[in-house]
């Protein structure tokens, strides 16, 4: 393993090979090449971009599903009541 050396912190690198379609690959380069560091920064920065955005999606839905929680009704009285064999029927079928 090879390491990188990202916001001060040293992180063990792990070798591994990706196939690009050629617009890809020609978009990496040129990019690499205008900021004047290597095709696999760019590529690590991509993935690194996409992680974030996972996680922040996954954050907002799990903020989306709580601030909803309580907020509809269905009408009947006995839905703490009735819960487990609502449940039971959904799973039966």
């Amino acid at each position: 393993m090879e390491p990188h050396v990202m916001n001060r912190e040293l992180f063990e690198m792990v070798r591994t090979q990706v196939r690009l379609t050629e617009d890809q690959a020609r978009r990496v380069k040129r990019i690499a090449a205008e900021r004047r560091v290597s095709m696999a920064t760019v590529i690590r920065e991509g993935v690194d971009l996409l992680l974030r955005s996972a996680e922040t999606i996954d954050a907002e839905r799990a903020d989306r599903a709580v601030s909803a929680a309580g907020r509809f009704r269905s009408g009947g009285g006995d839905g703490a009541e009735g819960h487990d064999r609502c449940l039971g029927e959904a799973y039966r079928g």
